[in-house]
């Protein structure tokens, strides 16, 4: 027998054995022979993965973990007990962070998803005092506020999310009204820089800035009226758990509240009640624009939210969001040609003032007569209109740049923002910031007219159409006698709505709708129902 013979009944290594001999056995037991390390050996046993336990790594994190949480847990016990608010909320605050910015760098796309669907609950966490409609304060208080902290968090995760889909594809998709509400954002930030104030109006800026982002991230993650869908789950998601807070405080006797003059109003889970109404406001009226293209089950949930919606956005006795309500669906029922809608607002509108005589009473104080630094709730058309006459002027220091965002009510005697969204751009961002804004108002209304024209008939493309043109119209009507741009949180959701928009507007004409295994239950099932 040669050599070469002798070779072959032995087996040589990486060859095949001989025929009729037995498979060779690994030369280590526990290891796999399937697998190699670097240097050709079997892999060696107990690596993660091979026996099913974690490996040195994954008990490190997990212990490591476990006494993140259990240091957090004691400090905010401690805090609790001794009366410190902050102690309690920045413990958890910064765990949570940890945790979201983990799922931000992994899952991007699940990251936004999630931050809609609780943004609407975070205030319930905040450690500043309310701002909207007065004069600010302690702002190092209101940078500490888990809302800010998100804020950056979003600013900074969004930015390196964009960067590398602009490295991997060369573009960004991008709109119009993209381009004009980042040009709000750079107006904002530009005048900050030069605000009196410059850390209170840094952070107002930033706060605009994230509605400017979460817009421009929406865009490119709604390629098409399919993905808008998951969007859309995500905010009614967060209208459930706004709802099911407010609900649940009720039955325990403790309404989420606060009381203003002689009204005790419905916050829900946010400091004031103008922000919970304006909230509603855009949900409710978005809600009814797709309500009749949902399949059955959704429909019955979504019922259920919007009756709940209309009742609490009565109880905020918020005028403003009333009306911008009442104009929107109105909106909605032209566009969908739907009578019964039309008399259901009209027997909706008879039963709240019947069955709650403070929301009438609210809308009697319209012709009450209010001086300056007069009582909480006379904010008349004629104060408004004499306010105006009083801040107008302020834009004479700067008309180019103006004096800053968030800085008006600390330039006037009354310590109001100007309730007025339009000479609010022009005063404190000056003639470049009032130009910006107002192409940002008529691209929104643009958006909307072009979703209308490109959504199929009978299908949910044209519910997200009817549903933002209302929406677009109650914003642009509350900012002409209202502070909507403070509300940052309700721009989440009324930006949300237009980016869905926006990808039914791109849809090219007679295009059919998305339908397909996959799609969510939101997606309804092509046919109208009558709303």
């Amino acid at each position: 027998m040669n050599e070469g013979d002798r070779q072959a009944l032995r087996g040589a290594p990486g060859g095949d054995p001989p025929s009729g001999a037995a498979p060779a056995r690994p030369a280590l037991s526990g290891t796999d022979p399937g697998r190699a390390d670097r240097t050709g050996h079997p892999a060696r046993a107990g690596r993660s993965g091979d026996s099913g336990r974690p490996g040195r790594t994954g008990t490190v994190l997990t212990g490591l973990a476990a006494l993140a949480a259990a240091a957090t847990a004691v400090v905010a016990g401690l805090s609790m007990a001794g009366g410190d608010r902050m102690g309690v909320v920045l413990p958890l605050a910064a765990v949570t962070g940890l945790l979201v910015a983990a799922l931000a760098v992994t899952r991007f796309a699940a990251y936004v998803l999630l931050m809609l669907a609780v943004r609407s609950c975070v205030d319930l966490f905040k450690l500043s005092g309310p701002t909207a409609g007065r004069a600010g304060g302690g702002e190092a208080t209101r940078a500490m506020d888990p809302s800010t902290l998100l804020a950056v968090l979003f600013l900074l995760a969004a930015g390196l999310w964009l960067a590398a889909q602009l490295r991997r594809n060369g573009r960004l998709r991008g709109s119009p009204l993209g381009l004009a509400m980042l040009l709000v954002g750079a107006t904002c930030l530009i005048s900050a820089l030069g605000a009196g104030q410059r850390t209170a109006s840094l952070l107002e800026a930033l706060r605009i800035l994230t509605v400017v982002v979460m817009f421009v991230v929406l865009e490119q993650l709604i390629p098409d009226t399919r993905a808008a869908r998951r969007v859309l789950l995500a905010c009614y998601a967060s209208l459930v758990l706004a709802l099911g807070y407010t609900v649940v405080m009720s039955l325990a006797g403790q309404p989420p509240s606060e009381v203003k003059g002689s009204f005790t109003r419905i916050s829900g889970p946010f400091s004031q009640s103008t922000t919970f109404g304006r909230y509603l406001m855009f949900l409710v009226i978005f809600g009814f624009g797709i309500h009749r293209f949902l399949g059955r089950r959704s429909r019955v949930a979504l019922t259920v939210l919007l009756t709940a919606s209309l009742g609490f956005l009565l109880l905020t006795n918020t005028r403003s969001a009333i009306l911008g309500a009442a104009i929107g669906l109105v909106v909605v029922a032209v566009l969908h040609r739907s009578r019964k809608m039309l008399v259901g607002l009209v027997v909706v509108a008879v039963a709240g003032v019947a069955l709650l005589p403070a929301v009438g009473e609210r809308f009697a104080q319209i012709t009450q007569a209010r001086s300056v630094g007069g009582g909480p709730t006379g904010n008349t058309l004629e104060w408004r209109v004499a306010y105006w006459t009083d801040i107008v002027t302020l834009a004479n220091r700067n008309p180019v740049t103006g004096i800053g965002p968030n800085m008006t009510q600390r330039e006037t005697a009354e310590a109001k923002k100007p309730h007025n969204d339009f000479l609010r751009a022009y005063v404190e961002t000056g003639v470049l910031g009032l130009l910006a804004y107002l192409a940002m108002i008529v691209l929104i209304l643009h958006t909307a007219r072009q979703a209308l024209r490109r959504a199929p008939p009978g299908s949910l493309d044209r519910g997200i159409a009817v549903g933002f043109a209302g929406c677009a119209v109650a914003f642009v009507a509350v900012s002409a006698a209202s502070n909507v741009i403070s509300n940052v949180v309700t721009l989440w959701y009324l930006f949300a709505f237009a980016a869905a928009a926006s990808a039914v507007a791109r849809t090219p004409a007679g295009a059919a709708p998305a339908t397909g295994p996959g799609v969510p239950a939101l997606a309804g099932r092509g046919g109208a129902t009558s709303t």
